[in-house]
């Protein structure tokens, strides 16, 4: 039974033939929270695999099924599961990551119970494709202002991935969802908006599971997608916090710079490869180069010539 003074949390599952690999898991660690106000959506992107099949079984009633008549896309499906949710706080997660038994107990208690919070966050684990646990993160942002969080996020201190964040629902919708030009920062874009407009609560301690397989798509898009979606966010991100704005813009290019080169780095042809790095080179305004071609000329007379024209 929902109890109506404490907040309604929506754990929303959008997902595509997983029903063989980590869907499962996935539903398994939402049914079983410690939080009793929770509703489960699961929305089936027209899954060709037994992935009905699955989700009735677990005979829960706090699960809304939808299987559309066919395919939307990954974003049309995200977006859905945001437009059906009736909790005041939504959690994406995705189909092959994990929460544990007490994530939103320990969310909505960092949040007093309230339900004006724009986001809370918690620390985050890093597993395999079997779970085995290959690196973890704490939440170290707690107390820390709207600019000092920015800062901490864009020197590599905290982690922002969806199954980490939870969301203000009505906020959510009010700021378009997840939005952003390419869609590829749109989860991070949705919470720093959300951070700063409406308040941000913090969970020190790891809470969710991020998975990293081979079966992910994040890096199998068009790497000019990524490189000008991340300075969309910078700018957006710099709108907010105009106070530090130059400090947040230097770090920001060097950051997104950086994770631009490693999403390139993963193109298997050595040609797309280089065309992918000067891409990544161009849109950055010719400031930051790929981070084992500086270490390579910093130990050369280049390094001179690096330092005078202030590339790093």
């Amino acid at each position: 039974m929902v109890n109506q003074i404490r907040p309604v949390v929506t754990i929303a599952i959008p997902t595509y033939n997983r029903a063989d690999v980590c869907l499962k898991h996935a539903i398994e660690s939402a049914v079983s929270q410690t939080y009793p106000n929770i509703e489960i959506i699961i929305a089936d992107n027209c899954s060709t695999d037994d992935t009905e099949i699955l989700v009735k079984n677990f005979n829960d009633p706090r699960i809304r099924y939808y299987k559309h008549k066919k395919n939307i896309g990954q974003v049309r499906n995200t977006n859905f599961c945001l437009d059906v949710a009736v909790g005041d706080y939504f959690l994406l997660l995705h189909d092959d990551d994990l929460i544990d038994s007490d994530f939103v107990e320990c969310c909505m208690k960092a949040g007093d119970y309230s339900t004006e919070i724009g986001l809370i966050r918690t620390g985050v684990r890093r597993i395999d494709s079997l779970g085995k646990i290959v690196g973890g993160r704490l939440n170290i942002a707690g107390g820390l202002s709207t600019e000092d969080f920015f800062i901490a996020f864009l020197s590599r201190k905290v982690s922002m991935l969806l199954c980490n964040m939870v969301f203000n629902t009505k906020r959510l919708k009010e700021i378009g969802g997840f939005n952003t030009i390419y869609l590829r920062w749109d989860d991070v874009h949705a919470g720093m908006q959300l951070a700063a407009r409406f308040g941000r609560r913090d969970v020190k301690e790891i809470k969710a599971s991020f998975r990293r397989h081979a079966l992910q798509s994040t890096f199998n898009v068009n790497i000019r997608e990524w490189a000008v979606d991340a300075i969309f966010l910078l700018n957006s991100m710099c709108d907010l916090v105009p106070q530090k704005k130059a400090m947040v813009r230097d770090l920001g290019m060097r950051y997104f710079a950086r994770h631009s080169y490693e999403i390139a780095s993963d193109i298997r042809s050595p040609l797309n490869r280089f065309i992918a790095y000067l891409t990544v080179f161009r849109i950055f305004k010719y400031r930051h180069i790929p981070p084992f071609v500086y270490k390579a000329l910093s130990r050369t007379p280049f390094n001179y010539l690096l330092k005078v024209m202030n590339i790093k």
